[in-house]
């Protein structure tokens, strides 16, 4: 008799997600069987089959059914929810009630367990498929299903080549369970999991219930808690060594679920000042002002309305199709909460009702731009109307949403008006978004979201522009008529008193007048007082900041980051747009150096027409130098696009990510090629960064190879440090200080003496305290962003490098980067024509 074919129906109103894309190891891994997941949009989860109720959680946030051909499924409301022990669900079944499709089996309050739990995605897995298999999805990924909707489909998987039953000896083990939560989905699987990689027969048995690891409802009915007395029992050749990997399972407690990460790192400080992470030092006083990006421009009327229905799908489908590649980015960076936003929006682009209610405003005369404005005009009220928090929640997404549609037809909106100075608050900004604000001149950025290395950090410190991001979600609740930025320490002050204003307007005024006297220098050299001399370059991104850059007196370009050309693209960029973009860099510096990097991609910055492989590391995958085994194409075409330049005299190539000589010497092999085949005999200079612990450590064989190193102290303080330089909570501790990073830069200088220059151009060169230390332990050049030149250069002139370098012994014995930073702030508020000695300069 054939295996009849089976198909279920959505369980609620959501929004599709594959099972690999869960975020969440056992599901996504498929340690439970295969399945789908939806993210709900109900506050109920209904029977997707006719079946029979063989499993319930003791916590309620689980349950199984078995249809009359054996199939049991299981249906697990959100992530994490068995620690909420059973709090916010409503069971409407019991085991052993038999259902029809579409019968109520459960309801939640999903503010409580958005609130408590780690998501509310629920997979529906396929635990047992009794000879059935899973259909290819008839959904894609982001769709926004109705409940009942047809949403998988099971086959006849053929012949049943069931496992073969274990034979050997049998072995039992007594234990008391550990599990705070019980015996739930998460170790049930397991226990099936060690069962299988050890090829023995599995049971567990509670009382006198008895379950086999191989049937996750019987192990989950078992109804197991913490403190239960358990007995496992194994048979097979390697039963042993199953109860081991059992029993360290089961009497090992779980580890707490991560709960959401909050995006406010900080409570407010106890003095009424709120911190965040310093993206661009500096200090502003003014109004807080909260950005919110208003909506294009669109006419109100339309032309014929079957025209305007044409112009509506196609900017629909342009909207999708960038939402797609946002989302594959997203997901290919780890960034899972943003891809699920993504997914989300493409859901609602899709929803027929929306398009709907837009074409009946068409009908109406509306342009296509107003139609969708007035539609999502009020889905949003229906929604924020709805009393239901979780669609409540939702009207933000659809703002966002909204303003993607319309600006495919609108002008630009209306540059935002505030007072000149003002401190603007929002969640993030794109960099395009502080390119248009910094017009208006505000006095400084607080971003709810946001790091440190992002572009718009960068872009911030390129225009002097006082910043700090990760502050959390207080910060949008903030409001004050004169508030305090203090980006320098790190802290927002909304009601400072009128001494505390004085002060700080006295600082900016000081601050504003030397920065005009560095600025009337900048051209200068910067020579210390003992007489050394470093260049000091600029960081720059495009052509037009090589141009600001060589306006502020940068001794030529340290850092041109290619990637700006490559990101925000549907394709990678021409060898022709790209040339014009690298020519007119080396233009604007006037034959001065001009350090162009090649593609850096990887870890922190994904493209989505880049397929890289997956890696449970990103920052230690495929990146930098490492693209040319598998994207040796992209790569040599920067090449060939770099020597059509056709300025070998200042145009220099630096390679990212090199671990060691070799690496270098495929790098410039590739060049010789490239430029042979072009008829080229007179090659730019090549270099290599010093991002990685290997590269310093081996930078005397490396100097051989190269033309120049330059140090990324951004990745070589994260690499030594082993800390995430985006983690928000190790920010202040990956500090390129530290004693142990600044044993490697000196390694550096050390091995690469009277072979080939040495720069710096991570975020270091700029910063007060490191920069002089830098040019002390005998670096050539800094590159810093084009904002900082004249100050930096003016530092320089007020430094004795060779005092400072007498020091080093004693800084870097030191304990910590604190310690370094605490003693360098004594030695440079000590009058150094008064006192010369380290102990004078540096007290214990």
């Amino acid at each position: 008799m054939s295996t009849p074919s089976l198909t279920l129906a959505a369980p609620c109103a959501g929004v599709l997600w594959p099972l690999e894309s869960v975020p969440d190891p056992v599901f996504a891994g498929r340690a439970l069987g295969e399945g789908v997941a939806l993210d709900p949009l109900d506050d109920a989860l209904y029977a997707p089959c006719d079946g029979e109720v063989v499993q319930c959680a003791r916590t309620r946030h689980a349950l199984t059914l078995r249809t009359g051909e054996g199939v049991e499924l299981l249906l697990h409301l959100g992530l994490d929810t068995v620690a909420l022990d059973g709090e916010g669900i409503e069971p409407a079944v019991a085991v052993g009630d038999r259902v029809v499709a579409g019968q109520l089996l459960c309801r939640f309050d999903p503010d409580l367990l958005a609130r408590r739990a780690r998501a509310l995605i629920t997979p529906l897995v396929i635990t047992e498929p009794a000879g059935h298999r899973l259909a290819p999805l008839a959904h894609a990924e982001g769709r926004r299903l109705a409940r009942g909707e047809p949403l998988l489909s099971l086959i006849p998987a053929g012949p049943d080549a069931s496992p073969e039953v274990a034979d050997g000896p049998a072995r039992h083990r007594e234990l008391v369970l550990a599990l705070a939560a019980g015996l739930h989905a998460r170790p049930a699987a397991r226990l099936r999991a060690i069962a299988r990689e050890h090829a023995v027969s599995l049971t567990l048995a509670s009382g006198d219930a008895e379950a086999d690891a191989d049937s996750l409802s019987a192990l989950m009915n078992l109804g197991a808690v913490e403190g239960a007395r358990l007995t496992l029992s194994a048979r097979g050749e390697r039963a042993e060594a199953a109860l081991d990997a059992a029993q360290r399972l089961l009497t090992t407690p779980e580890a707490a679920a991560p709960a959401p990460a909050p995006r406010t790192p900080p409570a407010e400080a106890a003095d009424g000042r709120y911190p965040g992470l310093v993206a661009s030092a500096g200090l502003a006083l003014g109004p807080l002002v909260h950005h919110v990006p208003a909506l294009p421009q669109v006419p109100r009327d339309g032309e014929d309305p079957a025209r305007e229905a044409a112009r509506l799908d196609r900017a629909l489908e342009d909207v999708m199709a960038r939402l797609e590649i946002a989302q594959r980015r997203a997901r290919a960076s780890g960034q899972e909460d943003e891809a699920e936003i993504f997914a989300a929006h493409q859901a609602w682009l899709a929803d027929p009702d929306l398009k709907g209610a837009a074409e009946a405003r068409l009908a109406e005369g509306r342009s296509a731009g107003q139609a969708w404005r007035e539609a999502l005009d009020a889905e949003a009220q229906r929604l924020a109307a709805s009393g239901n928090p979780l669609l409540a929640g939702r009207v933000a997404d659809l703002r966002d949403l909204q303003r993607r549609v319309m600006a495919e037809f609108g002008d630009a909106a209306a540059a935002p008006e505030w007072p000149e100075g003002a401190i603007l608050i929002a969640d993030d900004l794109t960099p395009s978004e502080l390119v248009s604000l910094a017009e208006a001149r505000p006095g400084g950025l607080c971003l709810a979201a946001g790091g440190t290395t992002s572009h718009v950090a960068i872009l911030a410190r390129a225009r002097g522009l006082p910043c700090l991001v990760a502050m959390g979600d207080a910060v949008q609740e903030l409001a004050g008529e004169q508030a305090v930025l203090d980006a320098d320490s790190g802290v927002l002050e909304p009601a400072p008193d009128a001494e505390r204003r004085a002060s700080v307007e006295a600082a900016i005024a000081e601050r504003a007048e030397r920065a005009a006297r560095d600025a009337a220098a900048a051209r200068e050299p910067a020579v210390t007082r003992d007489g050394r001399h470093l260049e000091v370059a600029a960081n720059v991104g495009s052509a037009e900041e090589a141009r600001r850059a060589a306006e502020a007196g940068a001794d030529g370009i340290g850092l041109m980051r290619s990637e700006f050309l490559f990101l925000e693209r549907e394709a990678a960029p021409s060898e022709a747009d790209q040339r014009r973009e690298y020519r007119a860099a080396v233009d604007a510096l006037a034959g001065k150096p001009v350090i162009i990097r090649t593609l850096d991609i990887g870890a922190d910055k994904q493209l989505p027409y880049l397929r890289l492989p997956q890696a449970p590391n990103p920052a230690l995958g495929v990146r930098g130098a490492r693209l040319w085994a598998s994207q040796p194409e992209l790569l040599d075409a920067q090449l060939r696009a770099l020597l059509r330049v056709g300025a070998p005299e200042s145009l220099r190539i630096m390679v990212p990510m090199i671990a060691d000589a070799p690496e270098l010497g495929t790098v410039r092999a590739r060049l010789e090629r490239q430029a042979e085949a072009l008829g080229l005999t007179r090659l730019p200079a090549l270099g290599a960064m010093i991002e990685v612990p290997s590269a310093a450590l081996g930078a005397g064989g490396l100097a051989a190879e190269a033309d120049f190193l330059s140090i990324g102290t951004n990745d070589l303080t994260q690499y030594t440090l082993a800390m995430d330089r985006e983690a928000p909570d190790l920010a202040a501790r990956a500090d390129v200080l530290h004693p142990a990073v600044l044993r490697l830069i000196r390694a550096t200088v050390d091995g690469a003496a009277g072979r080939c220059p040495v720069g710096v151009c991570g975020a270091a060169a700029g910063d007060d305290l490191a920069a002089p230390l830098l040019a002390a332990l005998g670096v050539d050049e800094l590159s810093v962003e084009p904002a900082r030149v004249p100050a930096i250069k003016a530092a320089l002139r007020r430094l004795d490098a060779g005092a400072l370098a007498d020091c080093l012994p004693r800084l870097l014995a030191l304990g910590d980067a604190d310690a370094v930073r605490a003693a360098l702030t004594a030695w440079f508020a000590t009058d150094a024509t008064t006192t010369t000695t380290c102990d004078e300069r540096m007290p214990s």
